[in-house]
């Protein structure tokens, strides 16, 4: 009878130790679910949900791309945030039930050579790999895709540190009209503000396909129109493109993105998104005023561009 009652009392010992045990790691392993579920009742915010990027509630959908790159980017981070868990997760349960406990010694079992969990974690990153890559060449094509016939074609030069704004007519070039930029004037006592009645305007007709083309007249910059998410280099020598549909009428803020040279910082400029019959009106103004025609390559200041020429017959070819 003794026997039988130290047997029991053993049992109900153990049994108390593993549910102990359990319990705890019970606790451990709900730490990541709580903080889970703590982030996802808290709510998202606007900013939240447009992904910490550029823009508001009144500047979304600005252009036929906006929601595109925002869906990319949140829809990227929400899978990057729920693979994260899952490995933060791992770690923890890992280190919490796998831990040396009091009177062990020596190393615990090493595990290798196990084919199921070296497929797995090789498999499952090559697939998210593989998503990412495939979801962003999608939405790049898109992107990039130019259009057939675009109803405003304005070529962009890149200056230290200013902009030029060519608005092309495909029907004749000569009928073409331009304006010529000056870099970000700051106000007089003003600690750094900026005038921006003189910063160089782009125009653009709201609901019409635009082909943007860039180019640069010395060193390397970027435009970058910061609500329409959309951003390309300048290159000298090289010609790049953009096309989108501005779809809000607005003010809107752009700069170069590419550090180059002591004004960087000034070389600001705005976008307004008007309807096509102020676009209009605007083209008409600029010929009033009698900026007619194109500005090219010939007020480049950047002499050193690559071409095919060996420097001497280069050099006899400018004299």
């Amino acid at each position: 009878m003794r026997d039988l009652h130290v047997a029991a009392r053993s049992g109900f010992t153990f049994f108390r130790e593993v549910t102990v045990r359990s319990n705890r790691r019970i606790r451990w392993a709900a730490v990541p679910v709580a903080v889970g579920l703590v982030i996802a009742l808290a709510g998202c915010s606007q900013q939240q949900l447009n992904g910490w990027l550029p823009g508001t509630e009144e500047t979304k959908d600005v252009t036929n791309h906006t929601s595109r790159i925002v869906g990319l980017w949140t829809t990227s981070w929400v899978v990057l945030l729920a693979v994260g868990l899952i490995v933060w997760g791992l770690i923890i349960w890992a280190a919490i039930v796998y831990r040396r406990r009091k009177g062990q010694t020596g190393l615990p079992v090493q595990m290798r050579y196990n084919m199921p969990l070296e497929i797995f974690y090789t498999i499952v990153p090559l697939i998210l790999v593989l998503g990412f890559f495939a979801f962003t060449a999608k939405d790049q094509a898109a992107i990039e895709q130019p259009f057939k016939n675009a109803d405003a074609t304005i070529h962009v030069y890149g200056k230290r540190w200013a902009w030029d704004f060519n608005y092309i007519n495909e029907d004749d070039k000569s009928k073409s009209v331009y304006y010529q930029g000056i870099q970000a004037q700051e106000e007089e006592n003003a600690n750094g503000a900026i005038d921006e009645s003189q910063l160089p305007t782009l125009y653009l007709p709201k609901g019409k396909k635009v082909h943007i083309e860039l180019s640069s007249r010395d060193v390397d910059h970027s435009f970058w129109i910061i609500d329409f998410l959309y951003k390309k280099d300048m290159l000298p020598g090289k010609q790049n493109d953009e096309y989108f549909i501005p779809q809000k009428l607005g003010t809107y803020q752009g700069k170069c993105a590419e550090l180059c040279g002591e004004y960087h910082s000034l070389m600001l400029f705005q976008v307004k998104v008007v309807t096509p019959t102020e676009y209009q009106k605007y083209l008409d103004s600029l010929e009033e005023q009698g900026k007619v025609g194109l500005l090219g390559n010939e007020y480049n200041t950047n002499t050193n561009e690559p071409n095919d020429k060996t420097p001497v017959t280069a050099s006899s070819d400018n004299k």
